[in-house]
């Protein structure tokens, strides 16, 4: 068994590296590829070191505004997991995200319950639920689900979710739940503000780790051949499904995450939250930013944010032409996303374990 995940393992090195750069030597191209390399950490520094001094130069209300961009940034890291990583074109991720918003809401509505220890574990359970049920019926039949039928499935879950949103009289119908209490931890109330801008900030970057460890892992790995060719992969012995519908749940447990901040600071939900119009945004997003990356998404993310904020301010009756426009022009001429000006394919695709000089 492990003699066949070596074998399998040298295979799928040589699926990522095919293609890429010139092998590691001291001079010429290949010196200037592995300098190349260190982009994806520059980038990721720069991003932080904005991310931590923004409350300190922006306003009140556009500290509010940025707080809102963090949570839709670890939203949109749930989704880049499940398309950039394993291919799973998923256009029902907001089900995960609006069926934990809804999850929390009713505990601080009808049990009271707004521990930030109860809330958040909560919601994350909630989208993991919601995720292995989905993932399980879509990835793991008898054979294996075409990109069209997981991509439909997906597109199916969450309108339905929405009209039951929006038709039930429990969940608030088309007003959603208004005025949720505050998320609390101890005496303390988190409000809108710096406070919890920096929470939700340091949940985003451990599980942004949490995601760049996994991705760079074995599993990570098994992942990028997925990507690159499934069925290699599943020749040489992975369970291409079982993967598929691991990956899917993790994203769906980070979606479910997001969703929770995402009620308490906004105070409401709403159907519009679990519908296709935010599984349609997020995946603009990751489009935007750049794909398999996980600092795409979030680029992605504050981007198109950052953009519609302003051209609705500016330009109110045409705002979404503009941006509209915007987004063709860069799925058209830069189909890797934006981050692809500044990170090469082979440093996109990832390195695994050491590599020998010359070979």
């Amino acid at each position: 068994m492990l003699k066949s995940m070596g074998v399998a393992k040298q295979a799928v090195h040589a699926e990522v590296d095919e293609g890429a750069a010139a092998p590691v030597i001291e001079h010429g191209p290949a010196k200037q590829t592995a300098s190349t390399r260190k982009v994806l950490p520059i980038v990721e520094g720069v991003v932080l070191v904005a991310a931590l001094a923004a409350p300190l130069v922006l306003q009140d209300y556009l500290t509010v505004f940025a707080t809102r961009v963090v949570i839709l940034a670890l939203f949109a890291l749930s989704f880049d997991l499940v398309w950039g990583y394993a291919g799973i074109m998923s256009f029902g991720q907001a089900l995960f995200f609006g069926s934990a918003g809804y999850g929390v809401a009713l505990l601080a509505r009808d049990l009271d319950i707004t521990n930030i220890f109860l809330v958040l574990p909560a919601g994350t359970l909630i989208g993991l639920t919601f995720a292995l049920l989905l993932g399980g019926f879509l990835l793991l039949g008898r054979h294996p689900s075409s990109v069209i039928f997981v991509s439909l499935g997906t597109l199916t879950g969450s309108y339905a979710a929405d009209r039951l949103a929006r038709g039930w009289y429990y969940l608030g119908g088309q007003n959603g739940i208004p005025s949720i209490s505050s998320m609390t931890l101890g005496g303390y109330e988190f409000s809108e503000g710096p406070a919890f801008y920096y929470l939700v900030l340091g949940i985003l970057i451990v599980v942004y780790l949490l995601c760049r460890f996994l991705v760079r892992s074995q599993f990570g790995l098994a992942l990028a051949g997925l990507r690159e060719n499934e069925q290699r992969i599943a020749f040489f012995g992975y369970k291409a499904q079982h993967l598929k519908a691991i990956i899917f749940a993790i994203g769906g447990a980070i979606a479910g995450l997001a969703g929770s901040l995402y009620a308490f600071h906004e105070g409401f939900v709403w159907p519009n939250m679990v519908g296709v119009v935010v599984s349609t945004q997020v995946v603009l997003y990751v489009l935007f930013g750049g794909s398999g990356t996980l600092i795409g998404a979030v680029i992605g993310t504050v981007i198109v944010e950052g953009v519609s904020f302003w051209l609705s301010d500016n330009y109110r009756d045409i705002w979404p032409i503009i941006l509209g426009l915007l987004l063709l022009l860069v799925i058209l001429f830069r189909p890797l996303g934006l981050i692809s000006f500044v990170l090469g394919e082979r440093e996109r695709v990832g390195s695994f374990g050491a590599r020998i000089k010359g070979k």
